[in-house]
This record gives C-alpha cells, structure tokens and sequence, in this order.
C-alpha cells in the first residue's frame, strides 16, 4: 500500500491497497472499500435514472441507509435489486456505464460467471475471492445486482421451486467445492462439476420466462437462498418471496452524502429481513470482514 491515509480516501481512481489471503484491512482500507463501491452505486443509479429503471437499496445496504445513511460500519459490500424486467433493462443499456469505471457482468453476458444474479465491477481492480482462482471470469471490487423472479403462489409449489433452486445452485457451486470441499463433499461436487452450467441456467430460465411487473407473485432471487429464511420469525407463507410493491414503490434515502432510491415500505422490508432491526447486533458480531485471496483496489 502507498500515500497517506488522505490520499486513501480521495484518491479512489488509483490503486493503493494490495492484499493476500485474507489479510486483515486497517479501518482507513475498508473504509476506502466502502467509498469505492459507492461509485459504483453512483454510476447505476445514473443509468437508471436516465433510463427510468426502477431499482431498490437492498438488505444491509438499505438498512445501512436507514439506520447509518451510509454502509453498516463492518459491511463490506453494497447490494441492489431490481424485478426481472427492469434487470433485462438494465442489462440491455448496461454499456453506458462508464467504462473508465466499471462493468457490469452475469452470466448471460460472461460465460464463465456462474452465479445467478449480476455483478458491476470497478475497472482496474481485484477481487479474487479465496477457492474461486479456478473461476477465469473477470474480477474487481463490485456491488451485487440481484433479479427479483416471480414464484408460484401457493406455499407448496414455492417449496419444491426452493428444492429445485437450492440443487440447481449446487450444481453451479460445485465448479467450485471440487476444488475445495473435503470428503463426501469434494466426491459429490465432482460428479456434479460434469453437468454443464448451461444446462442448469436453461432449467431455471423456464421459472424466469413467468416473471412479469404486473403479476401478483411473490418474488425472489432463484438462484440464491430465500431472503426470508434469515429471519426465522416470518411465516411460511411469506418465507419464499417478497412483495413485488418493495421493488415498484420507491424512495430516495441518503446514503454515504448521495441520494439513492429504496423501497417506500423500508420498514416492512427491513423487519422481513432482521426483525428489530434498529438494534444493532452485539460488538462481537460487529467485526469488518472482507474474503479474498488477492485484492487489489
């Protein structure tokens, strides 16, 4: 790492820090982490507003937003949603974003990515997150951009969709655990590697084709657990998907000294994810943690 600790924290078009296998970051160092994501929400939400696409602050981001007006002190990424259509939007214009500063990737437009929601990434940049060296995508620091897909409406069905998404995700992750798992795991990810990504992509496109703005399914992110399982409290009949208003009712909130869109119901989402969420988890849960190999930003 070189220059000052001003110089860490203006200077964001340089990289300054450069790190291995999960070194531990000064508080000046993941603070520059924060601030250089928040170009990133910067850049996105120029495109959406230029495009009048509709995109939501999403889990701890927007609860960093209402209870911080930043990042959660230890959070360590940014997360955004958007319902189906409006990600497709997105992807479709994703190229005006500033290529001096970043790029937006998925799987659609990056074979070798394998997870099931998008990334934007700030050009010039690593992140090499640790067992994924394997993995020959693009890299960088980044915020996540997840695609919010109707789910059937009766509890049932949302069930056996849960258990068709959790092995299709298995599926994709085992690229990755049978370079990394140990056992029975490492044996079972093997065999799983030799399925093609696309044939796993194709299968959960079938749900993803039923997704519209203007139906009244509950929505989530297919390939990525239920955001109401983290909260164990919330009903079953709520615990697979989210109300599609979170994603069509906006707001702005400051965050981090910018204006920002959120959901207008902030309060029902944030209770869907954590309860309580105004009071902040005990210190020992409060630690600032970044997984990487090699980071470079």
């Amino acid at each position: 790492m070189g220059g000052n600790d001003k110089d860490l924290l203006n200077n964001l078009d340089q990289i300054m820090v450069i790190k291995d296998n999960d070194a531990k970051l000064t508080s000046q160092e993941f603070r520059r982490l924060q601030l250089a994501e928040t170009e990133l929400i910067k850049e996105l939400d120029r495109v959406c507003r230029n495009n009048n696409i509709p995109y939501v602050l999403f889990a701890g981001t927007m609860l960093g937003a209402v209870r911080h007006k930043g990042y959660i002190p230890w959070d360590d990424d940014a997360d955004i949603a958007m319902l189906r259509e409006d990600y497709e939007r997105f992807k479709g214009v994703a190229h005006q974003l500033n290529p001096e500063i970043c790029f937006f990737q998925d799987h659609d437009l990056e074979p070798e990515y394998l997870w099931g929601y998008g990334k934007i990434r700030k050009v010039g940049t690593q992140h090499m997150r640790t067992g994924q060296e394997h993995i020959h995508c693009r890299t960088g620091i980044y915020i996540d951009i997840f695609p919010m897909d109707d789910i059937p409406s009766s509890v049932f069905a949302q069930i056996l969709q849960n258990i068709d998404c959790f092995f299709s995700r298995k599926i994709l992750w085992s690229q990755v655990e049978a370079k990394t798992g140990k056992g029975i795991k490492k044996v079972v990810s093997k065999l799983l590697s030799h399925i093609s990504p696309e044939k796993v992509y194709r299968h959960i496109d079938r749900y993803v084709k039923k997704s519209s703005n203007s139906t009244p399914n509950r929505v989530r992110t297919l390939l990525f657990p239920p955001f109401g399982t983290l909260y164990v409290k919330n009903p079953l009949r709520e615990r697979y998907g989210m109300l599609k208003e979170w994603f069509l009712e906006s707001e702005e909130y400051e965050f981090e000294n910018h204006l920002f869109k959120g959901s207008r119901d902030y309060d029902s989402v944030l209770r869907y994810f954590y309860g309580d969420y105004m009071t902040p988890p005990p210190p020992e849960k409060c630690i600032p943690k970044v997984s990487y190999s090699h980071i470079e930003y």
